[in-house]
């Protein structure tokens, strides 16, 4: 009996050692792979290929981005041997304590886990001189490699916020499975919304290397190796030498301008002022980030498309549509002016002007009491409420392109404000019967809670120029040199503004800049018929700002401007001669007007504000 038992108990002994034996086999060879990662680093070196990013143009083909070679010194953790800290330091340029620091990030405690045989990033962007020096003493460092990288250059420092810039990857852009850590990316501007197209595909080559980490050849003849692909090349819209010449004009100055050509919604130019130099955000240092951030004039803030301004009364034109679309206007409504608009204690100034008006007239003059009177009127149409004529109107405002986002392909587009009617609700009307059209006749002159972007401005005027309808604006006219353009921005959009009204504004436009009383008289170009409409947008902490928008030429728009001046009075002052040296320039190719151009030039917003005149 007991040797019975015994034999059983020696047998299961065997069995159990076997199946031990067996799991412990399946684990290593199946499930645990850090002995083949020993084994393949042991043998073998996988050395990402990083493709060149695509460059920018111009629409005119001129290089605007392009790239500069760059290395990055990567490290093999398990491979590193003793070696001199201080001559290491001396040919990378940093001190002897940062080569000690990384390598105490990097060495794993353990130089048989898994990490020791993965190639990390030691010191990234080396410069193509750093990296020729590097070469000649790069043997005494074992467990060292260079790995090749592109690093943008800039060809024309211009246009920072409508390009964005490149950077390394953080935590949550590491969520899409391309990138790994130490990668680059796109942030904000067209580098970030045409990532996919820009990155290309990286590729990788594997080498076959001896016990000691040296490079004897391609692994497997390189029948493993896979290509990278260059990035796409992206032609945009702007005209790079007007998109120079806008930030010349502006230089010292705080606002944003923005240029869209009327037939096809492409976008010439885009500017928003304090801005930088794109290069100070490229390479292995870049401290300039923090000193833009902290800057007070907010040079990293794109203005053309996410500051809300009032648009102040170019907003006119806009009121002047929604009237004649709901029938409480005609182009021949006239309205007397004796200075402003009053209504018991409430009074709305306006400056001198002939009167009685017309509505084209009045547009031309930019006659506060002509609105304030149509806006009321409008409001109070006895078909419907105030309330429910406020959120007709505000269809017909938000059909023009305010109020939401217009869908241009830029990432940092902000969609303004149109007030609903649920806010004034709870504002100032506690029921639909309480009402009032005079609490927001504000709105009439573009002020009050209405808030819009520059570029819905410059849509605006080019909408006004086609007479109905809207290209969405965006930057994109190429890829790859072939006319690959979404869709969405081939397509016209048609407000609920009926066709027949346009013409009526237009003329007023025309009038502001080339009739008797124009508020823009003084910016008419010689040749050239431009149509226009100042704005002076209150400011409650501080100056006016100075606001102009405008397209030409009259019969056959090539070009429509909104120009934005922070702090700097009148429409007509300063936001009109730019718009008009602009147009002038894109349309005839330069400007003859230097005593302008001069004026603009000598113009210093930082050191003294104008004031309206």
């Amino acid at each position: 009996m007991n040797l019975d038992i015994r034999k059983y108990a020696i047998g299961a002994f065997v069995i159990l050692t076997g199946i031990i034996l067996l799991g412990r086999l399946f684990f290593i060879q199946i499930i645990d792979d850090t002995y083949k990662a020993s084994g393949d680093n042991n043998s073998q070196r996988k050395v990402t290929q990083y493709p060149a990013r695509g460059q920018i143009l111009d629409r005119n083909n001129l290089q605007i981005v392009t790239n500069q070679a760059a290395y990055d010194l990567m490290i093999v953790p398990k491979d590193v041997q003793p070696f001199d800290t201080v001559e290491l330091a001396r040919i990378l340029d940093i001190p002897k304590e940062a080569i000690e620091t990384n390598l105490r990030r990097l060495m794993p405690k353990q130089r048989k886990s898994l990490s020791a045989y993965k190639p990390a990033l030691f010191l990234k962007q080396l410069s193509a001189e750093t990296y020729a020096v590097l070469q000649e003493h790069l043997y005494k460092y074992k467990g060292f490699f260079v790995q090749a990288r592109t690093l943008r250059n800039y060809v024309r420092p211009i246009a920072p916020h409508l390009l964005g810039y490149v950077a390394e990857v953080d935590s949550t852009e590491m969520k899409d499975t391309y990138y790994k850590i130490g990668d680059y990316i796109g942030k904000n501007g067209i580098e970030q919304y045409y990532e996919k197209e820009l990155r290309g595909k990286k590729g990788v080559n594997i080498y076959q290397v001896d016990v000691r980490g040296q490079v004897k050849g391609s692994f497997f003849n390189g029948e493993l190796d896979t290509m990278s692909v260059i990035g796409s090349d992206l032609t945009l819209s702007i005209d790079a030498e007007l998109q120079a010449y806008t930030e010349q004009l502006m230089g010292k100055m705080r606002g944003a301008a923005v240029a869209i050509e009327p037939s096809t919604g492409e976008i010439l130019m885009m500017t928003s002022v304090p801005n930088y130099d794109p290069s100070l955000l490229v390479g292995r240092v870049r401290s300039d980030y923090l000193k833009l951030s902290q800057d007070p004039g907010k040079p990293l803030f794109d203005r053309s498309v996410m500051s809300f301004y009032p648009p102040g009364s170019t907003f006119k034109v806009a009121q002047a549509l929604a009237g004649l679309q709901q029938g409480t206007l005609t182009p021949y409504t006239t309205c007397s002016c004796a200075g402003g608009y009053t209504v018991g204690r409430f009074h709305m100034g306006c400056h001198a002007h002939a009167s009685p008006l017309n509505l084209p007239q009045a547009i031309g003059n930019s006659c506060n009491t002509y609105f304030a009177t149509a806006f009321r009127r409008m409001l109070d149409d006895k078909e419907r409420s105030t309330r429910e004529n406020y959120r007709l109107w505000r269809e017909n405002i938000l059909s023009l392109g305010f109020g939401e986002k217009l869908g241009i392909d830029l990432p940092q587009e902000l969609s303004g404000k149109i007030p609903f009617a649920e806010d004034y609700d709870r504002k100032f009307f506690p029921t639909p019967e309480s009402w009032r059209s005079l609490t927001l006749v504000s709105l009439a002159i573009g002020q009050g809670e209405i808030e819009n972007t520059v570029v819905q401005m410059a849509n605006f005027a080019a909408l006004v120029a086609n007479g109905g309808y809207f290209y969405t604006p965006h930057l994109i006219k190429k890829i790859n040199g072939r006319d690959t353009v979404p869709p969405l921005y081939a397509e016209k959009r048609f407000t609920k503004v009926d066709t027949s009204h346009f013409k009526a504004v237009r003329e007023g436009m025309y009038h502001a800049v080339s009739g008797s009383g124009g508020t823009a008289r003084w910016v008419a170009i010689p040749d050239i018929e431009m149509c226009g409409k100042t704005g002076t947008a209150q400011n409650p902490h501080g100056t006016n700002h100075s606001v102009f928008i405008a397209y030409a030429p009259r019969n056959r728009p090539q070009i429509a401007v909104a120009v934005y001046v922070e702090n700097a009075g009148s429409g007509t002052s300063w936001a009109a001669p730019i718009a008009s040296l602009l147009i002038e320039k894109y349309l005839k190719g330069g400007t003859e007007r230097l005593w302008m151009e001069n004026r603009l030039l000598d113009f210093n917003l930082y050191d003294n504000h104008a004031t309206a005149n």
